[in-house]
C-alpha cells in the first residue's frame, strides 16, 4: 500500500478550489486545471467523494486523461467572523 501512496503523489495534482458558499451552505469547487468542473456539497467529504468521479470522467470527456490514477490537491477557503467579548 505505502508503494501506490508514493506512485500517487509523484504525478503531477490537478488543483481544484472550493469555497464555502455562505449562502447557500455548500461547498462549491471550481478548476482551471479541470475544464467544466463545477459541483458542490453540503461538507468537504461528500465534495471529496463527487470530485473522485467527476475529475476523471471530465478529463476523459476532455481528451485529457492518461492511464491509472489521477491525483488532485483541494485548495479550500472559507471566511468566518469570531465576534469579540464583550
Amino acid at each position: 500500500m505505502p508503494h501506490q501512496r508514493t506512485r500517487v503523489y509523484a504525478m503531477k495534482p490537478y488543483f481544484i478550489r472550493a469555497e464555502w458558499d455562505e449562502e447557500a451552505s455548500v461547498w462549491v469547487a471550481t478548476s482551471d486545471d479541470v475544464p467544466g468542473l463545477a459541483t458542490e456539497a453540503d461538507t468537504l467529504e461528500a465534495l471529496v467523494q463527487k470530485l473522485k468521479v467527476m475529475v476523471p470522467e471530465l478529463l476523459d470527456a476532455n481528451g485529457m486523461s492518461g492511464s491509472g490514477d489521477v491525483a488532485f490537491e483541494l485548495l479550500t477557503r472559507r471566511f468566518e467572523i469570531a465576534r469579540a467579548a464583550a
